[in-house]
């Protein structure tokens, strides 16, 4: 449903999507994108993925935070299995830091969270196209706080052989000139790590308000790198989706 199933039509169309985004002025550990299909969202996430380069022989664990749309879920989830599988080969999962993770409050494991679960899905073809060999801590997140988002980054962190990605769109269904205006006021909020984000705002509001508690406690600075709508991109501008890409180091 967002992108192509066929390997090499996915891995031509997602090189190409990196080529048309800017080289990076600097890389980052931490980056947030969007999850629509790719015609859609996919220019603005390789914004955020570009990032990633400097880095990607180091790079050999991605830890990625997204939010349920399928389930209800209060807290956060991790599967059970052993590999996440896309047109483009198989991702395996962190085991060890799926256990850490657990030790966290709030933190279950819930197959049936990330069985259609398209957040964290559609990031998998871009990591794999960005990085070498790396492993997976996939974290669907519910209704959850703050606290308890960054206490799951915290235990998780690492070092340079961590990356963070957060998945969310903005704003949802506005007219086009709505939405800028929408975007840009999280935007600016966004890059004030402020912790008070509503799903009204960004999808993934209740990941992004951890990641940015997160981001104040370790005095990290976020960078707007990219923020457009549906509108620009393959659809109309009557009802629009925003996504923006940013990046914390």
């Amino acid at each position: 449903m967002f992108y192509p199933a066929e390997p090499a039509t996915l891995k031509r169309m997602v090189a190409e999507i990196l080529a048309a985004a800017p080289a990076p002025t600097s890389g980052a550990k931490v980056i947030i994108a969007p999850h629509a299909g790719y015609q859609y969202s996919g220019l603005t996430a390789a914004h955020a993925y570009r990032q990633f380069e400097a880095r990607r022989s180091l790079i050999r664990r991605v830890v990625l935070l997204g939010p349920a749309h399928r389930v209800y879920l209060k807290g956060m989830a991790l599967p059970s299995v052993d590999a996440f599988n896309t047109p483009l080969g198989d991702v395996p999962i962190d085991a060890e830091g799926v256990r850490q993770a657990q030790e966290v409050p709030c933190v279950e494991v819930s197959d049936e969270a990330h069985a259609e679960e398209h957040s964290l899905e559609v990031h998998l073809p871009f990591l794999q196209s960005v990085l070498d060999n790396f492993q997976l801590v996939p974290i669907v997140v519910g209704i959850c706080t703050a606290r308890h988002v960054e206490a799951v980054l915290d235990t998780l962190w690492g070092g340079d052989e961590t990356a963070i990605v957060v998945s969310s769109d903005l704003s949802h269904f506005h007219s086009y000139t709505e939405a800028r205006e929408i975007d840009a006021n999280t935007t600016a909020r966004i890059e004030a790590r402020e912790t008070s984000l509503h799903g009204e705002d960004a999808c993934g509001a209740y990941a992004l308000n951890g990641l940015l508690l997160a981001a104040k406690e370790r005095d990290l600075e976020v960078r707007t790198l990219d923020v457009r709508n549906s509108g620009d991109t393959a659809g109309d501008r009557f009802r629009v989706v925003g996504y923006g890409a940013y990046a914390l180091g």
